[in-house]
Parts: structure tokens; sequence; C-alpha cells
């Protein structure tokens, strides 16, 4: 029971950071409107999702990752 504990809080962590960082680099945000001319620079729906699943497991391998004693 104990390790599902451990592995929950760090799912928990890793979502955490994965908002904090999402927020920081607008990633997964609506796009805003603009005036002028120009196509349509935002992301797809489908990549913008992949986008975020690869960041969250970057976050997850972050949390998890052995701290290096000095």
């Amino acid at each position: 029971m104990e390790a599902t504990t451990a592995a929950r809080r760090s799912e928990d962590i890793a979502l955490d950071l994965l908002k904090f960082v999402a927020a920081q680099a607008n990633v997964g945000s609506k796009a805003t409107g603009s005036t002028g001319f120009g196509g349509s620079s935002s992301p797809k729906s489908d990549d913008q999702v992949t986008h975020l699943l690869e960041l969250y497991a970057r976050c997850r391998q972050a949390v998890e990752a052995p701290v290096e004693k000095k």
C-alpha cells in the first residue's frame, strides 16, 4: 500500500509541475484572437495534447529521478 501511495504522490507532483510549466510556457492555452491579416498560427488540438503528454512524461521522469548525494 505504501508503494501505491508513493507512486500516487509522485504522479500528483508531476501533474502540478506540468501545470506550472504549461502555464509559464503558455502551452495548452487557447489562442487569443488577433487583428489583421494572416493565417491561423494556433496548433491543432491533437498536437497540443501530444505535446502535453510528452511534457507530463518528462515531468514524471524529473520527479522520479534519484537525487544525487554530494
